[in-house]
């Protein structure tokens, strides 16, 4: 796996990013500096299995990157929201973490904006489309199965932070999408709610994908 690959790419998008009012950092898992930036951290760090630590710890110092590239608070500690996985940023801003192969990236704004971002370094196989895809779907994902799963992680992170608890998705069958230039379109379900543009890039070996509301 190209790892460098991905990051240059990653790298590339920065400028398009921007015009989204967004930041992007990225951290390689292993990588000696991304350390704890505090206790609540160094707890959760502690309970995990080696390759889950390293892509916890790369994940943050990810998305310190990100929100220092953004302008913003990158000292504190990102834990998690209360009851949940999605990653807690300092107040007044918002991230989205995601990692693949060993490589963690984030992105970053400042304000409340939903954010979501999926980086996948592999090939789902075509099992998988099962999980991920609903029948009326399957027939315009013949070959864009990676892409399209990437696309709905990241929506199903933006609808975490987007709506109540009790309207998110709870799983990637619950997010409806369709193709369009450059990604896809995304919307929940089971009941109207808001629609969301999914952007999905080339990175190295596999696919990236965001999406921001507002």
């Amino acid at each position: 796996m190209d790892r460098a690959a991905a990051e240059r790419a990653l790298r590339a998008l920065r400028p398009l990013l921007a015009r989204q009012g967004l930041a992007l950092g990225t951290a390689a898992a292993g990588d000696p500096a991304a350390h704890p930036a505090g206790p609540g951290e160094e707890r959760l760090a502690a309970g995990m299995l080696p390759v889950r630590r390293g892509d916890f710890l790369a994940g943050r110092r990810a998305a310190r990157r990100a929100l220092a590239a953004a302008g913003l608070p990158a000292t504190a500690e990102i834990l998690y929201e209360d009851g949940g996985r999605r990653p807690r940023p300092p107040a007044g801003c918002a991230a989205s973490i995601s990692h693949s192969g060993g490589l963690a990236v984030a992105v970053a704004a400042a304000g409340s904006r939903a954010l979501g971002c999926d980086l996948e370094l592999r090939g789902l196989p075509s099992e998988a489309a099962r999980l991920v895809l609903s029948e009326d779907e399957r027939p315009w994902a013949e070959g864009r199965l990676t892409a399209a799963f990437s696309a709905k992680e990241a929506a199903f992170k933006a609808y975490s932070a987007l709506l109540p608890a009790a309207d998110a998705p709870t799983s990637l069958l619950g997010i409806a999408a369709r193709p369009v230039p450059g990604g896809f379109r995304t919307r929940p379900g089971r009941l109207p709610g808001p629609e969301l543009e999914v952007r999905v890039r080339p990175a190295g070996p596999g696919v990236f994908s965001w999406t921001v509301s507002g």
